[in-house]
């Protein structure tokens, strides 16, 4: 073997090793982006590649859109809008979903995503939004079912739950930062439930119980039953 072609090969080596080096590093950075988002387009694309190719379109094309937060004015819209929907549930589930999805999309295009249809908005989303972009897909499959008279009560109730946390991911603002406060590490960006979600399970609708749903029990956001506590 000539020094030539030995050295021809260590070059072809070389590159190799430097090829998988970046696409080691291209998968975890993607995968450290998406969490579980990044598994699933693996699986729905059964390629590894393909997929990855999708995700970093997805990145490219929202780093071309002009992505605005909230307004105050805005948010507040956006958050009693959302509560009169949950206590629409109780008399009116099926209304409530259809009105969930439509504040969600508003709530998107406002923020300054394209719209046009539901699996770009989803693509869209994932990119600052990967960790609640499956429960928007499942309360968008629930929806449909609906269309078709195949979502039962309960089915219902839990797209609101899907449909709310995108929805309170979304809702986000710019918080000002005092001069005082500015040497001290802060939050940026300020989620909209305030205050605090208490350590008891929040109810879909905060209101008033559940009753007319199911029975005279409390349904809870995890879909436990609990007896009431007269």
């Amino acid at each position: 073997m000539t020094p030539t072609l030995i050295g021809i090969l260590l070059a072809v080596a070389l590159a190799a090793v430097v090829l998988i080096i970046i696409g080691q590093r291209r998968t975890r950075s993607l995968r450290e982006k998406f969490g579980p988002e990044y598994d699933q387009t693996v699986k729905s694309m059964k390629s590894r590649g393909k997929a990855e190719s999708d995700l970093n379109r997805r990145i490219e094309r929202v780093e071309e859109l002009t992505i605005r937060p909230l307004s105050s004015a805005d948010r507040k819209r956006f958050e009693e809008s959302w509560q009169a929907d949950q206590a629409r549930f109780v008399d009116d589930p099926r209304g409530a979903v259809k009105e969930a999805d439509r504040l969600v999309a508003e709530l998107m295009q406002v923020r300054g995503y394209p719209v046009a249809d539901f699996e770009q908005r989803a693509a869209d989303a994932s990119v600052h939004h990967p960790t609640v972009v499956s429960e928007y897909r499942a309360a968008h499959d629930i929806a449909e079912r609906d269309a078709k008279g195949q979502a039962s009560t309960e089915q219902l109730r839990k797209a609101m739950v899907h449909y709310r946390a995108l929805f309170r991911d979304l809702l986000v603002v710019d918080a000002p930062v005092p001069e005082t406060a500015r040497a001290a590490p802060t939050r940026d960006r300020v989620l909209a439930d305030s205050p605090e979600r208490p350590d008891d399970e929040e109810r879909i609708i905060p209101d008033r119980p559940q009753r007319s749903i199911v029975g005279d029990r409390i349904i809870s956001d995890t879909g436990e039953a609990r007896p009431d506590a007269r």
